[in-house]
């Protein structure tokens, strides 16, 4: 038989403070974005997001108008 060389796991609540301690050091490392630089990319994402509602709600209202007129056509 093989001896058994491996040592045995620590429990469960010893490796989520291990890993709770990792997860605090590499938060450590990590470069924030300054204030405004937070602000310009929240408004970038703002424009873009209402860029794209105008356009498929524009999209939306034509076919909508579309169906409306090829209804209207067989009724």
């Amino acid at each position: 038989m093989k001896a058994k060389t491996a040592e045995k796991k620590p429990n469960i609540f010893v490796r989520m403070g291990r890993k709770l301690k990792e997860v605090f050091s590499e938060l450590k490392k990590v470069t924030w974005p300054s204030f405004g630089k937070v602000v310009k990319s929240t408004g970038a994402v703002l424009a873009v997001v209402i860029a794209f509602l105008v356009v498929f709600g524009a999209i939306n209202y034509g076919l909508g108008a579309l169906l409306d007129l090829i209804t209207s056509i067989g009724g």
